[in-house]
């Protein structure tokens, strides 16, 4: 079974890096397109949504990197390989995306008190444009981004933007039909807020992996409850689980036999249940009824 977790692991990773590619040079032409017409054009929506997807790009260059620093071998320094920076490059990628909230509230705010004449037709085509370029990205990452922290944050942010290009649109044809050039800011500063709402669980989730928390789709008591039901388990204790990168994780557990001598079976039907909560390493100590594991060595 790890031998074929192996191989499929390596090939979602290879999978991905194409994918990530072609995300990475259709979003940077759009973004050089989009910011062009926005400097052009005096449209902070324009620059603001281009700027966010220049912060995407970022992003999938960074999710990228991690995932083939992943790939690397453990070494002696390094016993787990690389595969934490997945989950450091989540954290990092949100915070990046709080510092360009920051920038767009900043921005909106000045041109708030400076308002400029903009071109309502030139906005609506380009937005249009980002509309099919943010969709076809969204698609793309679609089916990977349920069990990857790394790629369901790009996805989320896809799509999101697919949603904010909607609304510059919706900008643009307001602006063509009553001329109110308000609605560019204000749709700048709802683009903020729909970033800032679609940052807040990545940051708090790729926070809390780093931190060795439990990850989001581990529910810990109905991994205990099934051990428990575990034939030959009369009870455990020090379970700890924790993720080794954005898409594999691992436990360590103290399990109290009630036959010594069918430890062998009774750790492996431990980690069937283990890898069916989404767990694939785990370090198993069984223990005899009546032994104390603070007197002999026990991780606290």
């Amino acid at each position: 079974m790890p031998h074929s977790h192996v191989h499929e692991h390596n090939h979602t990773l290879t999978s991905l890096n194409s994918i990530f590619i072609v995300c990475i040079v259709i979003n940077l032409l759009f973004v050089i397109v989009e910011a062009g017409a926005g400097f052009i054009f005096n449209s902070l929506g324009l620059l603001s949504d281009a700027g966010h997807n220049l912060s995407d790009v970022f992003s999938l260059l960074l999710s990228l990197f991690a995932f083939r620093m992943s790939k690397h071998r453990s070494t002696e320094h390094f016993t787990y390989g690389y595969k934490k920076s997945t989950i450091l490059v989540s954290l990092l990628n949100a915070i990046i995306l709080l510092i360009a909230v920051g920038a767009i509230i900043i921005e909106s705010v000045y041109k708030l008190k400076q308002p400029v004449h903009i071109s309502g037709a030139a906005v609506s085509w380009t937005a249009g444009i980002g509309i099919l370029v943010n969709g076809v990205t969204a698609w793309l990452l679609m089916k990977n981004q349920k069990h990857d922290l790394n790629v369901r944050g790009a996805f989320l942010h896809m799509a999101m933007d697919t949603l904010v290009s909607i609304g510059v649109v919706i900008s643009g044809i307001v602006i063509m039909l009553t001329g109110f050039t308000l609605i560019d800011t204000l749709i700048s500063l709802a683009i903020a807020l729909l970033i800032l709402i679609s940052t807040w669980n990545l940051l708090k989730e790729s926070l809390f992996l780093s931190l060795d928390a439990v990850p989001k789709s581990i529910d810990i008591r109905e991994v205990g409850k099934h051990i428990a039901q575990v034939p030959g388990v009369e009870s455990f204790h020090h379970l700890h689980i924790w993720a080794m990168s954005t898409t594999e994780n691992a436990a360590t557990i103290h399990v109290v036999l009630k036959d010594l001598s069918r430890m062998e079976e009774v750790k492996h039907a431990i980690k069937e249940e283990l890898h069916g909560h989404g767990i694939q390493h785990s370090t198993i100590e069984c223990e005899t009824p009546g032994s104390r594991c603070e007197d002999i060595c026990c991780c606290r």
